[in-house]
């Protein structure tokens, strides 16, 4: 086998490059696809909701907070789902995953009351938990921090195109299929969307590699670049060790808030965004669907910019913090808009530029300082109490709305949580993050 390479030469700079090219062309399109799929899945609730609430006459309280119970299922286990695919592999674990998920979703056709919305709600949760830690922490074992943010914009790229091509496709599904075999159009929306889950999940099985000395479609040399590269950037980080170790750093819980407050702005968007559409007074399913895919598109340009501007400069926090601050105007601006559809779109799409642009930057921060165990109790730990803010934005949303009746307030709470949320990333140590 060969000898480790050094890149102290151009030569060596530019075999890397070309290195790393070739593992993102193998892994990343895969992975995005797994989490188009997912999110699809998981978001779809909010355009079941423009028939479903109807027909089942579920209050918009009932529905924010059946939308939320996903992350307490989600909260509840993502840890020991974290811990479950280091112990027994991605491959497995993330197939067993999807499995799982694409099951539960697919059973969503057969509610027909509040009590069965929330329990399959909080069963999505419990079995997609660990999907996307499980997938930060996969990345970790193939890219060194400085080519991970553009790595993780690629695969976040699924959360704008599941908004891009499942809004107008649940749209299309729920008009096209309406009344077909005596089922509502939301449940077959349910039944096919389930689908792709369960065939992914399969291959699944049969093209990841669990690490990069079981990759196949790498020589030996190739081999060598990677690990001496996540070698080199593992010798940088500060937090290893036993499952506890990551709760005990306060790094960990700064962290948490962090993403809790981007989080809240990100699920508004999936979950609201048909409602907010619909609200400024556009009727039929598939048109909601095409202009609901409008802000996603901008967050697709946007985050991959960010993306490559941050590991470019190597500079982590401005680049959240700027997009932070692009979602907290977008949703003011939205809040004031919410009478013209053409002036809220634009509003929800500069909000949708922002928000969406946080997350694969923010995952730079955590990656940047856990490593081992504590890597995979940390990003997991991160993760669901991150995403805790699933719960409360779709319920307060809900719940302001039958209040206020309308979701001006909420909006403007969204921009609020976006703020601290920049203020905090504006606190974390520039020297560890910006590597």
């Amino acid at each position: 086998m060969s000898m480790p390479i050094t890149a102290s030469t151009s030569t060596d700079v530019a075999r890397e490059n070309a290195v790393f090219r070739k593992v993102v062309r193998r892994i990343v399109p895969f992975l995005v696809l797994c989490y188009v799929v997912s999110y699809l899945d998981r978001v779809n609730v909010g355009f079941a909701k423009l028939q479903m609430s109807d027909d089942l006459g579920f209050s918009e309280a009932a529905y924010g907070l059946g939308a939320g119970l996903f992350f307490i299922g989600y909260f509840l286990f993502e840890v020991p789902s974290n811990l479950m695919l280091q112990r027994v592999g991605a491959r497995t674990w993330i197939a067993r995953i999807m499995i799982s998920w694409g099951l539960v979703s697919g059973a969503f056709m057969f509610v027909h009351n509040e009590a069965m919305f929330y329990v399959l709600r909080f069963l999505l949760g419990a079995a997609e938990a660990g999907f996307y830690p499980g997938v930060i922490l996969y990345c970790t074992y193939w890219f060194p921090s400085h080519r991970r943010a553009r790595v993780i914009a690629l695969f976040m790229s699924a959360i704008p195109v599941a908004g891009i091509f499942g809004n107008p496709l649940s749209g299309w599904i729920m008009d096209r299929f309406q009344g077909v075999n005596g089922w509502q159009g939301w449940q077959w929306m349910f039944l096919l969307e389930a689908i792709p889950a369960l065939l992914i999940g399969v291959a699944t099985l049969f093209y990841l590699d669990n690490s990069v000395r079981a990759a196949k479609w790498l020589t030996d040399e190739e081999k060598a670049v990677v690990e001496r590269a996540i070698a080199e950037d593992a010798a940088h980080q500060t937090v290893h060790g036993r499952v506890w170790d990551a709760f005990r750093e306060p790094k960990v819980w700064l962290m948490c808030l962090i993403y809790f407050c981007f989080v809240m702005g990100q699920y508004a968007l999936t979950f609201w965004m048909p409602t907010f559409i619909e609200s400024t007074g556009i009727e039929g399913n598939l048109a909601i669907g095409m202009l609901s895919a409008v802000p996603f598109l901008a967050a697709l340009v946007t985050m991959n910019l960010f993306g490559r501007s941050a590991d470019k400069r190597r500079e982590r926090r401005w680049h959240l913090v700027v997009p932070s601050l692009m979602g907290a105007v977008g949703f003011s601006l939205a809040a004031g808009w919410a009478g013209s559809t053409a002036l809220s779109l634009a509003a929800l799409s500069f909000a949708a530029a922002g928000v969406l642009t946080c997350a694969p930057l923010f995952w730079s921060l955590p990656t940047a300082f856990l490593g081992g165990t504590a890597a995979a109790v940390g990003l997991a730990a991160i993760n669901s109490v991150g995403n805790l803010a699933g719960f409360v934005s779709p319920y307060m949303i809900g719940a302001l709305k039958d209040a206020t009746g309308s979701t001006s307030l909420p909006r403007y709470v969204l921009a609020l949580s976006l703020v601290i949320g920049a203020a905090a990333v504006l606190t974390t140590d520039k020297y560890v993050v910006n590597r």
